[in-house]
């Protein structure tokens, strides 16, 4: 590159800088705002709507749309997936989908930002924005910034152009790479650089457009940097998953897989779409270079998802693959990234405190004796316990928040009951294993072992009246079944009929009984009032 001809375009290179610069900054600002004005709805969407693959790819393409950024929505599908709101297969919709919403930028800027050329609207439309902001209140000041936002983007797009008009000179197609494929790849590489420094793809296709609008770069190269951008975008959503659980990093990666395997399929379909476009439009590349960029990001983002989508499964299988599991059965979904988001926290507990529960009542089934369940790690079950003790206590919340602080409490009065029936389990199992080992106790300890079950069953039914209704139940029964034990057990020891020590151990059974019996009612009782509070 000749030295003289860089200082002689030195405001030409500033200008598109600036440019640059004014883009990104329309493009920050107009996403806060409509994540301020849309954001709790469409996270709310991607929950309700995210049911299969095809569905989450859907909805990751429109909420990507609407937030205007693909990093939004991965960051949100990891957090969700971290919460254990989505699964991690449904995630990869949202993931697969988007990147075909991302490219709907490209759309806005080259209909709007090149061929209407509105910059004189934009900066009315900005002033008008920009005094919305400061004049106006809750959402018409946010719907102001938004609208400032927007309009700062196209200015920022017209001193982009402005500033690479002067760069006919300074750069030429000649002077990049080939359209070789090494020359390709060293495309690719420049557009992840690219992304890596400024953080958004989006502005990296305004600044490809621009370069292939005044004549600095051709097609090819243009499409080659577009596809790198891709690919740099992942960064963000890889970051997200620090800290977070197996899940929610399988979620953040997933992204990493799916961009490189689009890239080279991308990398493979520039040819032939090159060859479609001068065989059906074979003015397109001369008069509309900029509509056939986008045209091109968007068809093999939208290939790339048709044919990926019928193989989410082994997508993620592989993926469970190469992130195995981890050796923490209870806590999955507890990540301290969703403590920004007290209702997303609490449905982290709620998930921990729900696989908890079933741990330690067929804890309780198989230290009674039933065949069908099995004992669980007791002192693993404990650490899991006063993990979600622990992060509880770090969701901040205050008596007005509603029915968030209802919830919280209701988590809070199950933890206790939960603790207090592990001691229960794990300090007193040798009360259980007497009712277990005496004929005496058969029928207490069926009624037990059978209404465990039904709770279970109604708990995993999400039938919460049902379960508190089996607690209920057992608890009346057991309370009938032995009320006139101790006056029995305790006549026997004075006739010399029980040794004391053995009519003792019988005693503590029955205490034993009583009190699982009410910490179970306890736990279903606040349970119920836990999801009852989130479902308002």
């Amino acid at each position: 590159m000749n030295v003289s001809l860089l200082f002689e375009n030195l405001d030409s290179i500033m200008q598109a800088l600036g440019g640059l610069g004014l883009f990104l900054l329309g493009l920050i600002i107009m996403m806060d705002a409509l994540r301020a004005l849309a954001g709790d709805a469409v996270r709310t969407a991607i929950v309700r709507f995210t049911h299969s693959p095809l569905s989450g790819a859907v909805t990751g393409a429109v909420a990507t749309a609407v937030l205007r950024s693909s990093s939004a929505t991965t960051v949100a599908a990891v957090g969700f997936v971290g919460a254990g709101l989505i699964g991690f297969s449904e995630s990869l919709g949202i993931i697969f989908g988007a990147n075909v919403g991302t490219t709907l930028t490209g759309w806005i800027v080259v209909l709007l930002g090149f061929k209407l050329n509105l910059e004189a609207l934009m900066t009315v439309l900005l002033l008008i924005g920009a005094l919305l902001r400061l004049l106006a209140k809750n959402n018409l000041a946010t719907s102001g910034y938004a609208l400032a936002g927007f309009s700062l983007m196209f200015v920022g797009i017209a001193m982009m152009q402005q500033g690479m008009s002067g760069f006919g000179d300074l750069i030429t197609p000649e002077q990049l790479p080939l359209d070789t494929f090494s020359g390709r790849l060293k495309l690719v590489a420049i557009g992840i650089i690219f992304t890596l420094f400024t953080q958004s793809s989006s502005a990296g296709v305004a600044m490809a457009l621009a370069a292939l609008y005044a004549g600095s770069i051709n097609f090819q190269q243009a499409a080659a940097l577009v596809i790198g951008m891709d690919v740099g975008t992942t960064v963000t959503a890889v970051m997200a998953t620090i800290g977070q659980s197996r899940e929610a990093r399988r979620t953040g990666f997933s992204h990493v897989f799916y961009n490189i395997i689009a890239a080279a399929f991308a990398l493979i379909f520039i040819t032939p779409f090159t060859m479609l476009l001068n065989t059906f439009f074979p003015t397109a590349l001369q008069n509309n270079a900029e509509i056939s960029l986008v045209a091109f990001h968007s068809s093999f983002n939208i290939l790339a998802l048709l044919i990926i989508l019928p193989f989410t499964n082994q997508f993620a299988s592989m993926m469970i693959r190469l992130i195995p599991e981890q050796s923490d059965l209870f806590n999955k979904p507890l990540d301290k990234v969703l403590l920004k988001e007290p209702n997303r926290a609490l449905t982290a507990v709620q998930n921990s405190v729900h696989t908890e529960t079933t741990a330690l009542l067929t804890h309780i089934n198989a230290i009674l004796g039933d065949q069908d369940s099995h004992k669980t790690d007791i002192l693993q079950l404990q650490l899991a316990l006063d993990k979600t003790h622990a992060y509880i206590d770090l969701i901040s919340l205050k008596s007005e928040s509603g029915a968030q602080w209802e919830r919280l409490i209701a988590m809070i009065h199950m933890l206790d009951h939960m603790q207090r029936l592990h001691e229960r389990c794990e300090e007193e199992e040798d009360r259980a294993v007497t009712l277990r080992d005496t004929q005496q106790f058969v029928n207490e300890k069926d009624i037990m072992i059978l209404g465990i079950k039904s709770m279970m069953q109604a708990m995993e039914a999400n039938n919460l009246k049902a379960m508190l209704e089996h607690a209920d139940i057992t608890r009346e029964q057991l309370h009938k079944q032995l009320k006139p034990y101790r006056t029995m057990v305790v006549e026997q020891i004075a006739r010399g009929e029980l040794d004391i020590i053995v009519g003792t151990n019988y005693l503590e059974g029955i205490r034993w009984l009583k009190r699982v019996s009410w910490h179970l009612i306890r736990i279903s009782f606040h349970y119920k009032q836990a999801i009852l509070a989130a479902g308002k």
